[in-house]
């Protein structure tokens, strides 16, 4: 079953887009790809391998995001009234009144099945992963296997409990998503796999510290590559760099025929100890200033930042302050997928229902709002950030993304997180900066990262697609 993907921008069309449902961005020149003989399955293509198309991202199923960070426990939410439901444009369905051919009516009499309606929790407060219609069949199945396609109650803890209880619930999740990712399937039916070279490099952080940088090479290409700095998901607090999840997914970006630099970078919790902002942003861009300085070392051209969730808050931080200290020179592209950028979690309903109702419409799948707000107030604990865009890039402004270079935003349908995304597309937009939007339908957060078994079309689309962009710039 292929994924569906709305995208808004000008954009180019895989010619494979009816099997992979990627749709990527447009490229300005060819570029030099791996040997179509050593290809992963993930298939990187060449710039010119895209088809031009454009179609405009719609509001309420645009998708944006948050982090892996829920425990397997959460839930909530309540209906929104007809008259709050924002419209969506350019995504109708074509019906006609009568079996009458629609080159024989004019197009006055012939009505229009709009997809504007409200969805998830918007519609009915009581529903679940497993009623809701929209949920791609193989993460249903996935869902309901590990347990997780229902509503989970709240966490016994939220943003105003003792520092300690915050801190212990906050390990509790770490725990069961490392172990989640652990258990996933993750191989695909009859997959060969390449060979990757891997070596450990440390980085000296600004505060004296260790930054372990994991660096994955396609075995035996030769050459100058582009360079994908990764930055894992986890809301900048839980999650480790080289799990299982995230260290395939660097092997499948590396076998595209690009290196990759994944950063342990500094989360704001660990069993040692809290690190709150910007430690961990401090430590993303000390590892970007090392790559470029290395970039004969690594063999590498182009450097693309890419996140999911929390690693896309710190990918787009990380430009922000580049831009800030003069440093864009060493980023050439940023790729943010479901980014988790508003730290509002916490916001009354009516706020959410205002800027970002799919706070409100998907709170519960997968993740919830209230185990987010727990994050954030390790993250930053006075509140004193709460609109620095550099801590929650949703506050930046025109001025601060105006000449920043080309990005790509994706959002998933069923992510509570998914309009601050589409929000920041459309600063990103209006500011003039080179970017495309993505809307990854029937997807729950960042499942065409993480869950690669359950929705290959929508992780070999994912990867593809970020090569596609690399290639671009």
């Amino acid at each position: 079953m292929s994924s569906a993907v709305i995208v808004a921008s000008s954009s180019r069309t895989d010619p494979d887009a009816s099997e992979s449902g990627c749709i990527g961005p447009p490229a300005s020149s060819a570029a030099p790809e791996a040997s179509r003989a050593n290809r992963h399955p993930c298939g990187a293509r060449r710039a010119g391998d895209w088809v031009s198309r454009e179609v405009v991202m719609a509001g309420t199923l645009a998708a944006a995001t948050c982090t892996l960070l829920v425990p397997l426990l959460d839930s909530a939410a309540r209906a929104l009234p007809d008259s709050l439901t924002p419209a969506v444009t350019g995504t109708t369905l074509l019906r006609l009144t009568s079996g009458t051919r629609a080159s024989e009516r004019p197009m006055a009499e012939m009505t229009h099945e709009s997809t504007a309606r409200q969805e998830g929790r918007l519609a009915d407060p009581d529903v679940e992963l497993r009623t809701d219609p929209r949920l791609h069949p193989g993460l249903r199945a996935t869902f309901a296997a590990f347990q997780l396609d229902g509503h989970a109650a709240p966490p016994p803890v939220d943003r105003t409990s003792p520092p300690e209880a915050i801190a212990e619930m906050v390990g509790a999740s770490h725990a069961a998503f490392e172990g989640l990712y652990a258990a996933l399937p993750s191989d695909w039916p009859d997959e060969v796999r390449a060979d990757v070279d891997y070596r450990r490099e440390t980085v000296t952080g600004v505060d004296g510290n260790e930054i372990p940088l994991h660096v994955f090479r396609p075995a035996g290409v030769e050459g100058p590559l582009p360079c994908l700095v990764y930055i894992h998901g986890g809301g900048m607090t839980i999650l480790e760099a080289h799990n299982v999840v995230h260290r395939r997914w660097s092997e499948d970006l590396a076998l595209t025929g690009m290196v990759v630099v994944t950063v342990g970078f500094r989360n704001a919790w660990t069993e040692q100890g809290t690190n709150p902002f910007p430690a961990g942003l401090d430590d993303c861009s000390s590892a970007l200033d090392w790559v470029h300085a290395h970039r004969a070392d690594l063999g590498i051209t182009r450097i693309v930042l890419q996140g999911e969730s929390g690693g896309a808050n710190l990918v787009l931080a990380t430009v922000l302050k580049a831009k800030r200290e003069e440093r864009l020179d060493r980023v050439d592209g940023v790729y943010a997928m479901v980014p988790y950028i508003s730290g509002g979690y916490g916001w009354s309903r009516e706020r959410k229902l205002r800027e970002l109702p799919s706070m409100v419409e998907n709170d519960g799948h997968y993740i919830n709002c209230q185990m987010m707000d727990t994050l954030v107030a390790l993250y930053d604990p006075t509140g004193e950030h709460a609109e620095n865009p550099l801590a929650w890039p949703y506050f930046a402004t025109e001025d601060d993304v105006t000449g920043l270079p080309p990005h790509v935003i994706t959002v998933n349908e069923l992510d509570p997180l998914r309009d601050e995304g589409i929000a920041y597309f459309r600063l990103l937009q209006r500011a003039g900066v080179p970017v495309v939007g993505r809307v990854n339908l029937g997807l729950t957060h960042a499942a065409d990262m993480s869950f690669r078994a359950a929705v290959p079309e929508a992780y070999k689309a994912a990867v593809r697609d970020i090569r596609g962009f690399a290639d671009t710039l």
